[in-house]
């Protein structure tokens, strides 16, 4: 007996599967990240001043016990000068950087996130945007729709140093 003729998984096994993102609205941007990048969606709050920090370091807020530090990426990257109010929104998110002193930080936002799938075909690296800001990996267009895919470890590096000069 031949095993030709016996039955054979059919599903597809394909390293292109499609992810689940979320696409961010920002002050002059939109922000392309992995779902699994978000821990939280908080309502802003004023964040407690970091004295001596940079600009788009608006300060520390409390979250589960943490004090997070929340940055406005507008203001980092140079793309518009934004400000928490009605209406905003603050992302928190896992550090990838492994330091357990900082786990966690927080981004405004400009609402809430957008679920998004995010394929192959549906997502195309925007080459002709010229020099990309600072903390930005990639411009891409998903869906018709430009954003910004920031460097998460950049932001990290750059918070921890902004921290420690201020401190």
């Amino acid at each position: 007996m031949s095993n030709s003729t016996a039955a054979q998984p059919t599903a597809p096994v394909t390293p292109e599967a499609d992810i689940r993102g979320v696409v961010i609205q920002l002050a002059g941007a939109r922000l392309l990240l992995p779902n699994a990048a978000i821990a939280e969606v908080l309502s802003y709050a004023p964040p407690e001043p970091v004295a001596g920090a940079p600009d788009w370091l608006l300060g520390r807020m409390r979250w589960r016990g943490w004090q997070l530090p929340l940055i406005s990426f507008s203001r980092l990257a140079g793309l518009a000068d934004e400000q928490g109010g009605l209406g905003s929104k603050v992302l928190v998110f896992k550090a990838l950087g492994g330091d357990a002193k900082a786990p966690y930080f927080a981004i405004l936002t400009q609402g809430f996130p957008r679920l998004v799938t995010v394929s192959r075909e549906a997502l195309k690296v925007d080459a002709d945007g010229g020099e990309l800001p600072m903390a930005v990996l990639a411009r891409v267009i998903l869906n018709q729709d430009d954003a910004l895919v920031p460097d998460l470890v950049a932001i990290e590096k750059l918070i921890t140093e902004a921290l420690a000069e201020a401190a």
